[in-house]
């Protein structure tokens, strides 16, 4: 564990200071990979969306061929027990994770009977509001439904995404935009993204490519609660290229400006910062420790 940073472990029914060793070598999830993960966030004694990640991490179990373990009330239950011992308002990422110990038939398999649980709540500063992030192309793409579980937020999808940004940090860039294999914009190696053009916010219609993330829905009705017009639709990489302004959404930061797309550059606009006040004025509202 990095010094000063605190990490809490809940494992076999109990809360553990540290970062526990959970997993054994012969577990069915270590070696091939039926691992599924959440990621919520506290942040100034709020947790924003709590259920709503709760939720689709046994969604996620189910998906992957998991029996979850326990219920959405168990696991707010235990979570909110987890933010205490970490301290009201510290940032922290909240990640249940399921993953199965036994194979079923077949070895590769994986017995559902055999799912195994832990909950790490690590602390994890919140993106300070004038971060920004930086995006260029990558000749990886997101897969589809029919050659991976991409409507579950499983660990085994995430090493594609880790060689589109060491290809894009490799060109100089922070992240990439990343495209569907039709050649349309899913989102970019990290989060979601959206895209605005004279005051219209876009983004890519869920496509069975990548998630729809519980962020990105939240930022879509808290904008057109506010009377924002907003589209989910097909989008091109030119159409980012012609872009007044671009944003991602995402759980760890909530949203990010992006200041530049390969040549072309962005002033950091109005809309990003309308959608986080939105989102903090609402979140404060919603789940407290």
């Amino acid at each position: 564990m990095a010094v000063g940073k605190t990490i809490w472990t809940y494992f076999n029914g109990t809360w553990h200071e540290g970062d526990l060793a959970v997993m054994k070598a012969a577990d069915h999830g270590m070696w091939l990979g039926t691992l599924v993960f959440d990621g919520a966030r506290a942040f100034d004694g709020l947790v924003p969306d709590l259920a709503a990640h709760l939720q689709r991490v046994n969604a996620s179990a189910d998906i992957m061929g998991l029996k979850p373990t326990h219920s959405v009330a168990e696991l707010t239950s235990i979570t909110l027990e987890g933010l205490r011992l970490m301290g009201r308002d510290k940032p922290v990422y909240i990640r249940p994770m399921y993953w199965s110990v036994s194979g079923g038939p077949g070895v590769v398999v994986a017995d559902p009977n055999s799912t195994a649980f832990s909950l790490c709540l690590e602390e994890l500063p919140m993106a300070p509001a004038t971060a920004s992030q930086t995006l260029t192309t990558t000749r990886f793409s997101r897969p589809t439904l029919a050659t991976a579980l991409v409507n579950a937020k499983a660990a085994c999808l995430y090493p594609n995404n880790g060689r589109m940004l060491r290809e894009a940090q490799g060109k100089g860039f922070n992240n990439a935009l990343v495209l569907d294999p039709l050649g349309n914009v899913a989102e970019t190696a990290t989060a979601n993204i959206f895209m605005v053009r004279n005051g219209v916010v876009m983004t890519p219609v869920p496509n069975g490519t990548f998630l729809n993330g519980i962020t990105r829905q939240r930022f879509i009705a808290l904008l057109r609660a506010a009377g924002v017009e907003v589209r989910e639709v097909t989008l091109s990489l030119d159409d980012f290229r012609a872009a007044d302004e671009v944003f991602m959404s995402g759980n760890i930061s909530k949203v990010t400006p992006v200041t530049k797309f390969d040549d072309k550059s962005y002033d950091i606009g109005p809309m990003a910062a309308k959608a986080r006040a939105l989102y903090w004025d609402w979140a404060r509202t919603d789940q407290k420790v």
